[in-house]
């Protein structure tokens, strides 16, 4: 049976930072409230600091809103303690950044599997799933290559792959074209678009790039802290 509830609320969300020298605390995000259904994919798009980046941390629960709610999967993020956070954070959500945060000194497959060892040891299946899934992204042929080895749109692929060995219901991606050239960004923008399909997966991006916005099922626009 299908769920037709949002996979994630957010509700007049606020955040705020401090100001040097006791001033005012500057505001990022305003009063912000949308919803996610599940299985969308969205750019969040809008000029340089206008809360983007912050936005995307509060989803994935790497910072705290000032004032309002998150709710992800029916729970509300906030209301969880650190491990549970982290456990989530770990199963349920994917990141993918501008740089690919890859380890050098770990083969391909070894990074693909990081995720995996917060519950122990990889399983055969966790194995099976990254074979598959590195296959799908077209480096079948570069398992046993470390990062040093792989151009950086092959390098940006085994980050994608890592961030969905777990099968997570949300993946977060801040700039994830921004470190390549026009050709490669699109091959990996095209490449997001169909894994938001083939694996079910939610799928959130920040960009500055119009071209990987358009590709985007839905484009949401921030400006001074707001949805525009």
């Amino acid at each position: 049976m299908p769920n037709d509830t949002p996979l994630l609320q957010l509700k007049n969300i606020t955040r705020e930072f401090p100001s040097a020298e006791n001033g005012a605390p500057l505001q990022v995000l305003r009063g912000l409230t949308m919803e996610v259904a599940r299985g969308e994919s969205i750019a969040i798009v809008g000029p340089s600091g206008c809360g983007k980046s912050t936005l995307l941390n509060l989803i994935g629960s790497l910072d705290q809103p000032t004032g309002g709610t998150i709710t992800f999967d029916g729970r509300d993020l906030f209301a969880l303690d650190d491990d549970e956070l982290a456990l989530l954070r770990n199963r349920e959500m994917g990141f993918i950044f501008q740089s690919h945060h890859l380890l050098p000194q770990c083969t391909v497959m070894e990074n693909v599997l990081v995720p995996t060892l917060a519950h122990g040891t990889a399983t055969d299946e966790d194995e099976e799933r990254a074979c598959r899934l590195l296959d799908r992204v077209g480096l079948a042929e570069r398992l046993a290559h470390r990062p040093g080895q792989l151009s950086g749109g092959e390098r940006q692929r085994v980050a994608v792959v890592r961030a969905l060995i777990n099968e997570p219901q949300l993946l977060l991606a801040d700039e994830p074209t921004g470190a390549l050239d026009q050709a490669t960004a699109d091959q990996l923008g095209q490449l997001l678009v169909e894994l938001n399909a083939e694996e079910n997966v939610t799928l959130i991006t920040v960009t500055h790039s119009e071209k990987l916005a358009t590709q985007m099922g839905r484009t949401v626009e921030l400006e001074d802290g707001r949805i525009n």
